[in-house]
């Protein structure tokens, strides 16, 4: 769908927070330079939020461009940039303004990665873009190297933390010893987390960014009801002392590879709590900084970094693809479509392979470490490394630390139940996966 040469196009916004902001204000102050790189100058026609009448100075615009109405909103414009997030009404409005023709810049994670493919539909049957770069990772271009840059590749593996409020705990609790809850209080007084942070430290927002990432790498359509998830409320003071210890660092990953099941090419989705070692790339990521490494045949390693969140850093991402949008609009033409055509089945948790460092309070007694061993036979995981420390001084105990070779997640866990239930094993004191060895 083209533009009339020389029109300007009309912009509507959805959503005026922090993000908003943003892109409302770096929209007016670089009018001149949007409009040299989009083709046509950027107008924008409305702006929908709750509270119109709300004094908002930071925002320079008119302030007769507040509305309530959003349904109507989206009907008049040629593009429309979406930043309220959440499902509905977002979903709704997109559709809307969708069937109207314009093209959307979305910063929606949630909503892609569960209902993505409905939108991806409606764009395509519409003519229309529908771009979400600030979906995953903040300012980082990620999506679109991912789908565009290394659609001449086979990606193997996309390895990152993106979510910037676990990050930042994480990093906290390595550098200054302190515990989870004290921490998150730190996260939330800077600004890093909010109020209620459960969509951050239980995985949530990880997860959602996991799906969007796997779809695009691996040409299928990933949903966040596929991605295994958990969060970071189990890891305490001791498991980020264990990891100091074996010179790692504890992150938050998500991690998309492409793998073997049952003999044909699969996918799997995970994002936990993992061990890093300290001369991963990913493990001198520090703050509420995010980076996604990826692994691909001819490419190689890459890797990607930069600030995950914030208001100018994101609305850095809605605004290239805006950009990217009016071009489409002035010139003809539309942007990369859903890929999905390799439709590669999920694998669930049980078939990733991974590595586990596993922490044992044992009696210190002889024929113990071989009672050990066995189980690890059994289950048919080999161990790479195995130590013993010494117990509390006046008890008959040690504390062994064995850390496996790659197995898969299913082998691994039973390993652990069976340990668990031996009579020589006090109590699994630890467990935690080991990636990027």
């Amino acid at each position: 769908m083209a533009n009339e040469p020389g029109a300007p196009l009309r912009v509507a916004l959805l959503g005026c927070g922090v993000v908003g902001s943003s892109v409302a204000r770096m929209l007016v102050e670089q009018a001149d330079d949007f409009a040299a790189r989009a083709g046509a100058p950027l107008e924008i026609v409305g702006i929908a939020v709750r509270r119109p009448q709300r004094p908002r100075p930071d925002v320079p615009v008119d302030p007769a461009l507040f509305t309530a109405d959003a349904e109507d909103l989206v009907t008049r414009a040629d593009i429309v940039i979406e930043v309220i997030g959440g499902i509905d009404p977002a979903r709704g409005l997109i559709l809307r303004a969708l069937e109207h023709g314009a093209s959307v810049v979305s910063a929606n994670k949630a909503l892609v990665a569960e209902d993505g493919p409905t939108l991806f539909e409606a764009a395509t049957a519409h003519g229309v873009d529908l771009s979400y770069e600030a979906a995953v990772a903040g300012a980082i271009p990620i999506l679109r190297p991912v789908q565009e840059s290394l659609a001449g590749d086979h990606v193997r593996k996309v390895m990152g933390i993106v979510n910037g409020t676990t990050n930042f705990v994480l990093d906290a609790m390595d550098v200054s010893g302190s515990g989870f809850s004290e921490t998150v209080e730190q996260a939330q007084a800077l600004g890093y987390a909010e109020a209620d942070p459960t969509a951050d430290v239980e995985g949530f927002d990880a997860a959602a960014k996991a799906a969007i990432l796997a779809s695009l790498a691996f040409h299928t359509r990933v949903s966040a009801a596929d991605v295994h998830r958990e969060g970071i409320t189990e890891v305490g003071a001791a498991d980020i002392a264990a990891a100091r210890e074996n010179d790692c660092v504890v992150k938050l990953l998500a991690i998309c590879e492409r793998v073997t099941a049952d003999g044909q090419d699969a996918v799997s989705v995970r994002v936990h709590p993992a061990m890093v070692p300290r001369s991963h790339p990913l493990a001198s990521v520090r703050e509420a900084f995010n980076a996604v490494f990826v692994e691909a045949d001819a490419a190689g390693e890459l890797m990607f970094y930069g600030r995950g969140a914030g208001g100018d850093p994101t609305a850095s991402a809605v605004l290239g693809d805006v950009v990217a949008a009016a071009r489409h609009r002035v010139a003809g033409g539309h942007g990369p479509r859903e890929s999905a055509y390799a439709d590669l089945p999920v694998v669930d948790m049980g078939q990733a392979v991974t590595r586990y460092h596993i922490s044992l309070d044992v009696a210190d007694r002889p024929g113990v470490l071989a009672q050990v061993a066995a189980v690890f036979a059994e289950q048919g995981v080999s161990i790479e490394t195995v130590r013993q420390q010494p117990g509390p001084e006046g008890e008959d105990r040690a504390r062994l630390i064995v850390v496996t070779h790659r197995a898969t997640d299913a082998a691994l866990s039973a390993t652990v139940t069976a340990l668990a239930a031996l009579e020589s094993v006090a109590a699994v004191a630890s467990v935690m996966r080991v990636e990027g060895a």
